[in-house]
């Protein structure tokens, strides 16, 4: 083992080779372990029975087939056992109320896919505005995040083969006009930062050759990318660029006609919105304001070219409670939508600007549950589309508008049906309270008949990113029908805003880990499972919280199921992204900052004198956010201490671990068999 205190370096590694993502010697390890762990796993009656049932959620034509609105159509990709690498198709909101639509195909990636030869995974396309006749397509090998883009004609139905097409890479782009996008993507050195994303902006004329385009920005080469984006908002086209310093940090800039540009002079963690007259500026730390301290948290509102011009004059929107934060918010074309998480259930209010911003209720989710906009357009008028659930409801989908004064009630427009049995299943919500007294809110999904039981238990807490309740067919019929589910909403995320996220950054980071294993032991107390019978299972951030958990709480867990994960904190700043997470864990070449991430860092912390519960690891090798290499060396080392521990590398899946149905269907089959084995 290699003491926390004592950093591993390139030459104290004997498994750095497991690094090289498609080198020989890596791959032939790869298939060896995936061999030996399908062999243990996938021969039960059982699982096979998990994975067609898994599969049957996945592909169930009864699915609501979601809509994004695109001037008069509305559009949707859509993916079954037919068509397993996706359809994008539109159709009209007449057509969609009958419940029966008649599709207008534009595209089919499996044929695409088939005619080329190529493992073509849907990474979604931006329609020109305001005609809406052409489309930058994305496409990724295999789900990974670098793409390539093809300009598409949706009325032919056909690539512009002399369009704006760009080769795999990280890209940024986006239209300006019908001859004009934004663009960012790798040129070549210089032109990418050393996160793998674009440090150059470039605006790209038709039939120009991207390399001769116009560049309008370029940010620093140790920043995490630069970007730009053309506002279409009629009357009030405009123009912006600017670069993020980290992964929390911004600097926009508006870029005025002649070139120069405008700072748009905000707190630098500050989360900025330009929507017509008004610039809204949410904060992530407290900010003083003409004399006045905001929090953390708040939304405020200001005339946005009185602003730029000095005028600090601010209209307080939302102030966080102790309870309650921001979310998000969306703009209609008179009305302004806020998404409120109150003990992490989402509720909306609904902001009029021509009333002096009165505010009311939006219609309400179910107990416990969710109620989240799926759509609006403010540039069309006041339409929205709505999406409420809970763990044990499934989705209604709605159609509404908002009113001036009040809100007629919105039309169902679908209805989701049951994919596991509720029955006798209660949805509860308890607090634990963390090492330094936090009380941390987590829900319980399950029996109270069938306690202690099996529990399978998640979390994530990083970057800010909330865990909030949602109906899921795969955790319903792959575990709710024998067990109990957890969902940890520990700190790092983003339940109670951005104080609840800074309190675990960096050197704070082990109020996270504290937080989980918290929830653990009063899971234990309160009698609804015990550590032997108590499953976890987490991915990318959450594939960390599971490390951490494996080396510095074994005895609170049967069983650990660590996905994508980052796992060597020694090196994640120097593989693939990981250069743009240091403002969230901090830069291990800084020997203060490497002094707390070495307390944690679960590749270093590894003990073959430990006792370890059952441990599952699975990842991705087209993964090109978080390196496969950190699943691979994690269970190299596990081995040769002679831990127990099974493993999966998907060649395809990018970061979300799969491309397709079949794929996802087979990997959380493998999630919950390996956890029924050991904790069942």
């Amino acid at each position: 083992m290699t003491s926390a205190s004592s950093p591993t370096t390139d030459t104290d590694d004997p498994y750095l080779w497991l690094e090289d993502v498609t080198g020989d010697d890596a791959l032939s390890w790869v298939r060896e372990r995936n061999a030996e762990s399908l062999e243990v796993l996938t021969g039960s009656e059982r699982f096979g029975e998990t994975r067609d049932g898994l599969r049957a959620v996945l592909d169930a034509d009864d699915r609501i087939p979601y809509v994004r609105r695109r001037g008069d159509l509305l559009y949707n990709f859509w993916q079954d056992a037919t068509h397993t690498r996706g359809l994008w198709r539109r159709t009209t909101l007449e057509s969609y109320r009958t419940g029966d639509p008649e599709w207008e195909l534009l595209l089919d990636v499996d044929d695409l896919a088939t005619a080329e030869d190529e493992n073509w995974v849907w990474a979604g396309a931006a329609v020109r505005y305001p005609d809406y006749s052409r489309a930058l397509v994305q496409l990724s090998r295999g789900g990974a995040d670098a793409t390539v883009v093809r300009e598409f004609d949706l009325g032919t139905k056909e690539w512009i083969t002399d369009g704006f097409t760009l080769p795999e890479a990280k890209s940024r782009v986006g239209w300006i006009d019908e001859d004009t996008v934004f663009v960012g993507t790798d040129l070549g050195p210089g032109s990418q930062t050393t996160s793998g994303y674009p440090r150059v902006m470039r605006r790209w004329r038709r039939g120009q050759n991207v390399t001769d385009a116009e560049v309008v920005f370029t940010a620093d080469e140790t920043d995490v990318s630069a970007f730009a984006g053309h506002d279409h908002t009629p009357g009030y086209e405009r123009d912006f660029v600017g670069r993020s310093p980290d992964f929390h940090t911004t600097e926009e800039f508006l870029l005025r006609p002649d070139g120069t540009q405008v700072l748009i002079d905000v707190p630098p963690d500050a989360e900025t919105d330009v929507e017509r007259e008004w610039l809204l500026v949410r904060t992530r730390s407290p900010w003083t304001v003409a004399g006045v301290e905001h929090p953390a948290g708040a939304l405020l509102c200001f005339d946005f070219e009185a602003y730029l011009a000095g005028d600090r004059t601010a209209r307080l929107l939302f102030s966080p409670t102790p309870s309650s934060s921001l979310s998000y918010h969306a703009w209609t074309k008179n009305h302004l939508v806020l998404a409120v998480l109150a003990d992490v259930v989402t509720r909306l209010e609904v902001l009029t600007p021509a009333q002096d911003w009165a505010r009311r209720e939006f219609p309400a989710g179910p107990e416990l549950g969710s109620v989240d906009l799926i759509g609006v357009d403010p540039d069309r008028g006041d339409e929205y589309f709505l999406d409420t659930d809970s763990y044990v409801q499934p989705s209604t989908f709605l159609r509404g508008e908002l009113g001036s004064e009040s809100d007629p009630e919105p039309e169902v427009l679908r209805t989701a049906p049951a994919r596991f049995d509720a029955t006798g299943l209660e949805v509860r919500q308890f607090f634990a309270t963390s090492s330094d007294g936090t009380r941390i809110p987590y829900f319980v999904v399950g029996d109270p008949a069938r306690v202690p039981g099996p529990t399978l238990m998640t979390g994530y807490g990083g970057f800010e990113i909330a865990l909030t309740p949602g109906y899921s067919g795969i955790i319903g019929r792959g575990w709710l029908a024998r067990g109990t589910y957890v969902v940890a909403n520990i700190r790092g995320g983003g339940e109670y805003g951005p104080t609840w996220h800074t309190a675990a950054l960096g050197e704070h980071r082990h109020r996270a880990y504290e937080d989980f294993a918290a929830v653990a032991r009063d899971l234990v107390s309160r009698g609804i499972t015990t550590p032997s019978q108590l499953a976890i299972h987490g991915g990318s951030n959450g594939g960390l919280l599971m490390g951490v958990m494996l080396t510095r709480y074994p005895e609170l867990f049967g069983a650990i199921v660590v996905m994508v994960p980052l796992f060597d904190m020694r090196r994640f700043h120097l593989l693939l992204a990981g250069a743009s997470w240091m403002a969230e864990y901090g830069d291990p070449d800084v020997p203060e900052e490497w002094a707390w991430i070495a307390q944690y860092s679960p590749y270093q912390n590894l003990s073959a004198s430990a006792s370890y519960p059952p441990v599952l690891v699975t990842t991705s090798t087209r993964d090109d956010r978080v390196h496969p290499g950190h699943a691979r060396k994690a269970v190299a080392r596990l081995r040769e201490q002679g831990h127990a521990v099974e493993y999966y590398e998907n060649i395809e899946g990018g970061h979300g671990g799969a491309a397709d149905n079949e794929q996802r269907a087979f990997q959380w089959a493998l999630v919950f068999e390996f956890c029924w084995r050991q904790v069942g």
